[in-house]
């Protein structure tokens, strides 16, 4: 269901929530919900990926400190494989949205669909395009979800965790082919799980 909003006016106590992190094989699905204080605006929000890791940086710092409030949270591995990936991203946006320190009026949720929540909610394709505060959740979500790959990169060397993120790059393939999956991997999705198999029954 999409609101009858004009959704650049739509800012007092309403909460943007997004997610980074569905597609990769490894890592957590990384979640932010944000509230932003229309007497402190905040220039050049837009959609996270549309932005350069500099500018993101940059906002992250910015958002943290001129939001009325903020939340980062996550689903790990073990829950997105008990779960599935659809179902985790969904814990993790409530626990994002039932975090921050301000209760929201409304949250409008980035995608298709909503989580279960205290307070009414409405999905936005493409929200992070269209709303502010969806944008800013964005950013929060990528810039946190980037620097945790980047320290598991330092655990895990050999797969280019800091460079691909965890998505099934040709190179993230061939790593995991040649030198199995970690920890970190998502035991549930198709490369991993093949891999598994085979190491099992080969």
């Amino acid at each position: 269901m999409q609101l009858g909003l004009d959704f650049s006016t739509v800012e007092e106590l309403v909460a943007g929530v997004d997610e980074v992190g569905r597609g990769p094989l490894c890592g957590a699905v990384v979640t932010a919900a944000v509230i932003l204080d229309p007497a402190r605006p905040i220039l050049g929000l837009n959609d996270s990926k549309k932005l350069s890791e500099a500018r993101r940086e940059k906002l992250f710092d910015e958002i943290r400190e001129k939001a009325l409030a903020w939340c980062i949270a996550r689903a790990d591995v073990e829950e997105i494989d008990r779960l599935n990936i659809l179902h985790a991203t969904m814990l993790a946006m409530q626990r994002a949205v039932e975090g921050l320190s301000v209760k929201p009026k409304l949250a409008l949720i980035d995608g298709n669909r909503c989580p279960k929540l205290s307070m009414p909610s409405a999905p936005v394709i493409g929200g992070d395009a269209q709303v502010p505060a969806i944008a800013a959740a964005s950013i929060l979500a990528k810039v946190s979800r980037d620097r945790e790959m980047r320290e598991l990169d330092a655990l895990y060397p050999g797969y280019g965790i800091a460079l691909h993120k965890g998505y099934p790059t040709p190179v993230h393939l061939e790593a995991l082919t040649r030198l199995g999956p970690t920890p970190i991997h998502r035991r549930s999705f198709a490369p991993v799980r093949r891999l598994l198999e085979a190491a099992t029954f080969g």
